[in-house]
């Protein structure tokens, strides 16, 4: 593989005599299948090769070993190369570039793979409340993103209470939940705000049953009060929908991508996570389907496949789907070639409204689905068939669409009134 980038025979000698030769070169292999440019590869490997001969040098004999002078390395790389520069940013680059290279190849090496997933976070208090996790995953049945939701609170919990020097689950008090809600009300939304209630509760539940706390403290934590059909949706009008595909340049890969990718969302209501799974065997052609397995309600749903939908598909399959085995439907434009993840689909929205001068609160994929429910309420069609067809459990959540007559209220705003 080294050939294929490498024209000069010393240059590749060189490379394969370091004694984690060997681990560069499959390190260049994964970035070869993972579609980086050749400029990416001409960059890393003299940084790997670098910090190879720094750690033999400082005594590491095996990979293990090696692991241990990452941040010297890069401590050293930075004031070699970034003395010339005055910006932090700039230093924090130099940092990136020379720490994100040795990592993966050393990943690489001892794990056998390079996984940028999202991991759950570890849970605090596992010496005292050890079996939360499992009741969680067990009792209640939260999946894995829950889960994680659930970590990132308590581990917010768990460092306040280190900054107010509580040691024990035993010591809580009214009071002291009471200020740490306090504390954290600014920096959350009325709905984060909710949630972290909510959370808690269950955790101070859960501590009770299992007598870590000897006072039910569950009732001290009050949540806020919030209003069912409080909001109102963050719909897009028609013409603006149109103003913002008309800003996809569809000449390039991303823009043949994400053209594909806004028809989904704005044509069946879809979630961003429920585009960001799509997969090939998704697209039945032969009788022009589409379904959407795996909803937030546990259902599946199958829609007739949209003539528009299906021309901007078949254009990014043809034309700017990578070619792999992985089934996924959409995937990343940048190297590593992975599928895409939901957290991408919220942003490509709100990047695509802020290029058409599109001002929304909470710009994102959910948008285009209150867009996409906002026409059929205009249309006239029943609650319990919108429902059904954006994949709502319960008429209730379609509810929050009805209640607005946004565009008879503009035309009472700008006249009399009277004519109404």
């Amino acid at each position: 593989m080294l050939e294929q980038y490498f024209i000069k025979p010393a240059t590749i000698d060189r490379i394969r005599a370091s004694w984690l030769g060997p681990q560069i070169e499959s390190y260049v292999e994964w970035m070869h299948d993972n579609g980086y440019a050749t400029c990416n590869v001409f960059r890393r490997v003299p940084v790997l090769c670098q910090f190879a001969d720094f750690a033999a040098t400082h005594g590491a004999t095996d990979l293990a070993s090696a692991a241990e002078f990452v941040e010297s390395f890069t401590s050293c790389w930075v004031a070699t190369h970034g003395s010339k520069e005055t910006t932090e940013a700039a230093r924090h680059g130099i940092v990136v570039n020379a720490r994100g290279p040795v990592r993966q190849m050393l990943n690489l090496a001892i794990a056998g793979s390079i996984n940028r997933e999202r991991s759950c976070k570890p849970f605090p208090f596992e010496g005292e409340a050890g079996g939360f996790a499992e009741y969680l995953r067990q009792e209640r049945g939260l999946r894995e993103s829950t889960l994680y939701q659930y970590a990132h609170a308590l581990n917010r919990f768990d460092g306040y209470l280190r900054q107010t020097g509580v040691q024990y689950l035993s010591e809580l008090s009214p009071p002291l939940l009471a200020s740490f809600m306090i504390n954290v009300a600014p920096c959350l939304g009325r709905t984060g705000r909710r949630n972290l209630c909510g959370m808690l509760r269950v955790f101070l539940r859960y501590c009770h049953r299992e007598g870590i706390v000897y006072e039910d403290l569950e009732s001290a934590l009050e949540s806020p009060q919030t209003y069912r059909l409080a909001d109102v949706p963050r719909s897009i009008t028609w013409d603006e929908v149109r103003r913002m595909l008309a800003v996809v340049d569809r000449r390039t890969i991303l823009g043949r991508r994400d053209y594909a990718i806004l028809l989904l969302l704005v044509t069946y209501g879809l979630r961003g996570h429920e585009v960001a799974s799509l997969t090939l065997d998704d697209i039945d052609w032969k009788r022009e389907r589409l379904q959407v397995p795996e909803r937030k309600a546990g259902h599946w749903t199958a829609y007739p496949l949209a003539s528009v939908v299906a021309e901007a598909l078949i254009e990014y399959l043809k034309h700017g789907r990578p070619s792999t085995t992985d089934r996924h439907l959409f995937f990343r434009v940048l190297a590593p070639r992975k599928p895409i993840a939901s957290a991408a689909i919220s942003l490509t929205v709100a990047k695509y409204l802020h290029r058409a001068g599109i001002k929304v609160h909470r710009a994102g994929a959910h948008t285009l689905r209150h867009t996409c429910v906002q026409r059929l309420i205009d249309a006239e069609f029943p609650l319990k068939t919108i429902g059904d067809y954006i994949g709502h459990r319960s008429a209730s959540s379609t509810e929050v669409y009805s209640k607005v007559a946004l565009a008879a209220l503009r035309e009472v705003a700008m006249g009399d009134g009277e004519a109404l």
